[in-house]
């Protein structure tokens, strides 16, 4: 088997892995859409993604670092600091969308895969791993 479905060498397989997993990321699909109507600062962004301080920071470096978001920073006093969607994170909200509406759409077919092989592996119902990540 081909280390890439894609025939890539390894390399850009692997960035290409960390970049879906990042726009993947639950922390980082919400603060996407939670931008798509402007510049938000620091914790008006957390308030509306739920996320922990430490969370949202970790996840806001992380977009920020890949391009998808820019930090901006206001000289008042104290000074201001927003965080908006550059281009890039612009132009990732249409596949995000998309993915979103997908998995929306077979949410009954997972929920019913996963009790089916709850139940023949396990005997009884479990819950999922990042269904007890969420609670």
């Amino acid at each position: 088997m081909k280390p890439c479905a894609l025939e890539l060498p390894p390399d850009r397989c692997q960035t290409l892995g960390s970049m879906l997993a990042r726009v993947g990321d639950k922390w980082s699909m919400m603060t996407i859409v939670s931008l798509e109507e402007g510049s938000l600062r620091f914790n008006e962004l957390r308030r509306r993604t739920g996320a922990s301080q430490k969370m949202q920071t970790a996840t806001l470096r992380g977009l920020e670092r890949d391009g998808y978001v820019a930090r901006t920073v206001t000289q008042t006093m104290p000074p201001r600091v927003g965080y908006v969607l550059t281009d890039m994170g612009q132009e990732v909200l249409g596949p995000v969308r998309a993915l979103a509406a997908w998995a929306l759409s077979r949410i009954e077919q997972v929920e019913g895969a996963r009790k089916r092989y709850d139940e023949r592996t396990l005997g009884r119902p479990e819950p999922c791993v990042a269904d007890s990540a969420a609670a």
